[in-house]
């Protein structure tokens, strides 16, 4: 079966259902992952979202529902749809005792390939994930960056269509989660379609071209960054007084203008809160001016997406989902 149509959906879930004896972990969930592009899964703590991914990788039959990747029914193909995905968990799936140079050849050699292909294979992913140096070390002399960058490279060993990330970062310093960013993009600027569940809403902000955000096993929204933004309504407006001493009268005065919850962030001394296009900014100004309140900082931005997820699940994201 042939699959490059530009823009077909790479990945298609419909009414999927998952329950674990008394508690439905996924209720009627649908979703659609075009190729070559990435579908960020958000949700709080035991939204389902892995417990999806697990459905769409064919480790979990679902109870209702259908999914099809690049064609094919998770259910009737396993087969099939276990030849074309890859998947990279939360933590390392690699062998600590092996060199990472072997695990790669290992996992080629499962795959049926051929000893030289597979030490081909595995030279060149080492080189694309920087680690030819470290190719002969044991992993467990690795960092935790080298060790995630290993895992992304074994779960590309097989040439993947479809790529399933579960928290690809979880753990890693800021300088590390910037580099498997970059990776991802190269694989998707390749024509990689991945799928990517994560707490970091900054990581889907920074590579979902679509979002969904799943909350208590339900579909609650879908969209573009964008979009998903727009949603919130209106603007975000920043504004911090010159005197920290002000800033509870500065929440206050916001919240009479805009009828809207401040947000105060104590270290910084700013105050956040949504603002309504309708409202004008010089009146709020004049306002804090009337008070004789001066300002150190008075800005206005889009929403983030931890402002959208605050707004459509009314709780922060609480580490990973299962």
């Amino acid at each position: 079966m042939r699959y490059d149509a530009k823009g077909a959906n790479a990945i298609e879930a419909t009414g999927l259902v998952k329950r674990f004896g008394k508690t439905t972990a996924l209720d009627g969930v649908d979703l659609a992952a075009v190729q070559g592009r990435v579908l960020g899964v958000l949700g709080p703590n035991g939204a389902g979202k892995t417990t999806a991914v697990r459905i769409l990788a064919t480790l979990l039959r679902p109870d209702e529902g259908q999914a099809r990747v690049c064609g094919y029914d998770v259910l009737r193909d396993a087969h099939q749809v276990r030849q074309l995905i890859g998947l990279t968990g939360q933590y390392a799936s690699v062998d600590e005792g092996l060199s990472g140079h072997n695990n790669l050849i290992m996992i080629g050699r499962l795959l049926g390939f051929g000893r030289p292909e597979a030490k081909a294979r595995a030279t060149e992913l080492l080189a694309r994930f920087d680690l030819t140096d470290a190719a002969g070390r044991p992993v467990k002399t690795y960092s935790g960056g080298m060790r995630r960058r290993l895992d992304l490279a074994a779960s590309l060993v097989g040439n993947p269509r479809v790529l399933y990330l579960d928290e690809p970062t979880t753990g890693l310093d800021p300088r590390s989660r910037s580099d498997v960013w970059a990776m991802i993009r190269e694989l998707v600027a390749d024509g990689v379609t991945v799928l990517l569940t994560t707490q970091y809403l900054e990581e889907a902000d920074q590579l979902a071209h679509d979002i969904v955000v799943i909350d208590h096993g339900k579909v609650i929204a879908t969209g573009t960054p964008g979009e998903l933004k727009a949603k919130t309504g209106g603007r975000i407006l920043e504004a911090a007084p010159a005197d920290p001493g002000q800033t509870a009268a500065v929440a206050g005065l916001l919240q009479q203008l805009t009828r809207a919850e401040p947000v105060i962030d104590n270290e910084r001394t700013v105050v956040t809160v949504a603002v309504p296009d309708s409202i004008s900014l010089p009146r709020i100004a004049r306002e804090l001016d009337d008070r004789g309140i001066e300002l150190a900082e008075f800005s206005l931005r889009k929403p983030s997406l931890d402002e959208v997820f605050l707004t459509l699940t009314g709780r922060p994201v609480e580490g990973d989902v299962r």
